[in-house]
């Protein structure tokens, strides 16, 4: 048996380079542009854009080791690409598609810092701002590993407006189907958010995405007597049972995951708990 060390890249841009050629496998980000600029006005120069899965631009920023501005570095570049949407959105015309465009989610632009550390204060900084930001650890093993850790994740999606959830509330008790999908709706919604530290919740009118820098589980509105959750598990590992979970590897469907499991009681919200807690594992 021997062990393998772990060790910081030689120069950042390793890491760079290795992120931005497997961008969508590591981080769950489809790449759109390197080292893009900010022009004369601005004067910078952003490492990484890119689109996550459920359509919000994200900025991903690069350090070798420790460096106390990197978020700093990374909200002023984010501050900067809210104020261009229209620059950004024909960024992503050209490379993904008019469709692409028309579906990016303004309301939550993500900041990723990948670093060989950070600090105490880096981690309290987050958690103090209002932004989306994740903050990722990396390290390499020999030459063939390399691993991500998230040191933290922070949501700046906003919640749903006061009105439309007393609405929500008014029409599920004055049905008693309603009533009991809203009740399972919440326990899904629980079930989800405590699988662990860092899990974020990002809403979509189509459908409701649990995040732990990817998505691992996507929720969509109930219908009248089930609820839709998408899950990303090796199928392999998965024994599909007929009404309960099913394989929509090649089918459309809102969200992301190939499981799909359907949720009538709140016994099938225990049933899909492991299904649930492989699919946050897998993330």
């Amino acid at each position: 048996m021997t062990e393998v060390a772990p060790r910081l890249a030689e120069v950042e841009a390793d890491v760079q380079g290795l992120v931005e050629a497997h961008m969508e496998t590591l981080l769950g980000v489809r790449f759109l542009a390197t080292e893009y600029g900010t022009g004369p006005v601005h004067g910078g120069r952003i490492d990484s854009l890119g689109l996550d899965e459920n359509g919000s631009p994200v900025i991903v920023e690069y350090k070798r080791g420790v460096d106390a501005g990197v978020i700093n570095q990374g909200l002023f570049y984010l501050s900067w690409l809210v104020d261009h949407r229209a620059e950004f959105e024909h960024l992503v015309r050209e490379q993904l598609g008019s469709t692409a465009a028309s579906q990016v989610l303004w309301s939550g632009p993500r900041l990723i810092c990948v670093a060989g550390d950070f600090t105490r204060y880096d981690i309290h900084a987050v958690r103090e701002h209002r932004r989306s930001i994740d903050l990722v650890r990396y390290r390499f093993f020999g030459s063939d590993l390399v691993g991500l850790e998230t040191v933290a994740s922070v949501s700046g999606g906003t919640l749903a407006p006061r009105r439309a959830r007393r609405q929500t509330v008014v029409r599920a008790e004055a049905d008693p189907r309603g009533a009991s999908m809203a009740e399972l709706a919440h326990a899904v919604d629980e079930a989800l958010l405590g699988l662990g530290d860092g899990v974020n919740r990002i809403q979509r009118k189509q459908y409701r995405a649990y995040q732990r820098l990817r998505n691992f589980a996507c929720v969509c509105p109930p219908q009248r007597s089930k609820l839709l959750v998408y899950l990303k598990v090796d199928l392999k590992e998965v024994d599909l049972v007929p009404g309960f979970t099913r394989d929509v590897t090649r089918l459309g469907h809102h969200g992301t995951g190939d499981l799909e499991v359907q949720l009538r009681t709140l016994r099938d919200v225990e049933r899909a708990q492991d299904l649930f807690r492989a699919s946050y594992a897998a993330a």
